[in-house]
Parts: structure tokens; sequence; C-alpha cells
């Protein structure tokens, strides 16, 4: 297991999906790093023009503060219906910011995800978005399978909770539970980082289970 602390929680990892002939972001951070991460992109020899979609998997700021300035050059914001109140009208209490002191500028959705579970085709491949409650009302986790391997992206299975942003902690032991079912071969985390193999991904998720 990884060393965690307090200070993790101000790192902020964004995930960039190449399906060969359209890219997307899994989150978009607080939105002080959006240059450098389109950079990154050109660094890796990709076409930053072939960002498609920035997936919000909920609507903490920390996750949806540079959905602006992607939206704004071309990409679709994904999100699903039940963060609406953070994404689109950017409530404080939903969003979170006053935790980071920075101020959120509201997006549309561009396509709203619904129900249990949704899929996006980013170019070749197919980015699953099951509903996994309890962080927030309408948090998504989603993971792609590639060659036998399947990729989760788990950003906030650690919390924190609280009520004031929608927290639930028996809905949350749900989702955990349906993470753990999916059996990842690789969890991304958003503040953690990177955990595998499957072991490793079971133990990170159970070790929350547990301390909950």
């Amino acid at each position: 297991m990884k060393g965690q602390s307090g200070l993790d929680l101000f790192k902020i990892l964004v995930y960039l999906v190449d399906g060969g002939n359209g890219l997307a972001l899994v989150d978009a951070g607080l939105g002080f790093s959006c240059r450098e991460i389109m950079e990154n992109i050109r660094r890796v020899g990709m076409d930053p023009s072939l960002l498609k979609y920035v997936v919000a998997t909920h609507g903490h700021i920390d996750h949806i503060g540079g959905l602006h300035y992607f939206q704004s050059l071309g990409a679709k914001v994904v999100s699903h219906e039940l963060e609406r109140g953070a994404v689109c009208e950017g409530k404080p209490e939903l969003t979170a910011d006053w935790y980071y002191n920075v101020q959120y500028r509201p997006v549309p959705v561009d396509i709203t995800l619904r129900g249990e579970m949704q899929e996006l085709s980013v170019g070749d491949l197919t980015l699953y978005c099951p509903l996994t409650p309890g962080h927030t009302p309408g948090g998504i986790s989603p993971y792609l399978d590639i060659e036998g391997i399947r990729v989760l992206f788990g950003q906030d299975i650690h919390g924190p909770f609280d009520p004031s942003w929608g927290s639930h902690m028996g809905q949350w032991k749900v989702s955990m539970k349906k993470l753990l079912d999916l059996k990842a071969d690789i969890l991304c985390e958003g503040h953690f980082g990177i955990y595998r193999p499957a072991s490793q991904v079971q133990d990170y998720i159970q070790s929350y289970l547990r301390r909950y």
C-alpha cells in the first residue's frame, strides 16, 4: 500500500484515454494545469485536436475545475445527471470549491449520463461508465478493457464523505463491492496514483471498506 497523507488530496491526477482516432480525459483537475495537460498530450506524440471528451467522474472542483477550458477547445463534457447541481449550476456546497479556495466556472453538459450504466465510444475503445454513488450522488467509475486488461478509473474511492455534498455511506459500500466485482487489473486513482496488479487493486478498495 502506498503512503497517503492529507497533502495527497491536493495532488489531482488526470488520465488520458487513447482510442486511436479519438482521445478522452478522465477528469479535468482544478483548472491550473490545463495548458500543461495539453502540452503533455503533444509531448507523448498525440494530437491534442483529437481530444473529444472530458469525462467528469463527479462534481468536486478538483475534478471539474478545468472543464470550461477543455470545453472551450471543443471537447464535449460528459457527466452523470445527478451531478448537474455541481457541474452545471456550480453550487458551492456541491462543488466543495471552498475546500480548495478556487472559484468554479459552471459549464453545460454535452453528454448526460443516466441510470446505472452507459457506454462512451472513444475512438476504437469503449469506456464503460457505471454509476457508483456514495462519495457524491452521481459519481461514476469509468473502466475499459484493452487486450484482456481491465483498467478502472476509481477517482475518489477513499472519500472523504460529507452529507452537505450528498455523501451516503450505505451507497458507497454497495459501490465499492461493485468495483471489487469488476476485478480490475489496474486502478487509476484520482489522488494516490496507479495500483497494479489485480491483487493490489482489490487490497486498496478493501482497505477503505475496513476503515469505514
